[in-house]
């Protein structure tokens, strides 16, 4: 009799998931607003490039999360209307 669950070797990651979106966004969101930092420094100027930066930086995320959002809905679409189609019937020309 056995209690402990058994290990699964065939476990795979998953890609799409939401914590690696988030580490995403964070990343890149803090990447630019230190280079806005930096470069309000650099020129001694009030925090101009501090928001043009992370506003072009949020803008960028939201596009790739748009588009990777709409890569994954057709893929699942064409998924699901080859399921529904089912196999490939034959056409006039093979039953000839």
């Amino acid at each position: 009799m056995r209690f402990l669950p058994k290990v699964r070797t065939d476990a795979r990651v998953n890609t799409e998931d939401s914590l690696g979106h988030g580490m995403d966004a964070v990343i890149v969101l803090v990447l630019f607003l230190g280079a806005g930092y930096g470069l309000d420094r650099l020129f001694d100027t009030t925090p101009i490039f501090m928001i043009v930066l992370t506003v072009l930086g949020a803008i960028g995320l939201f596009a790739k999360f748009y588009y990777s959002y709409e890569l994954r809905m057709n893929q699942h679409d064409a998924e699901r209307l080859a399921k529904l189609q089912g196999p490939a019937s034959i056409s006039n020309d093979e039953a000839a």
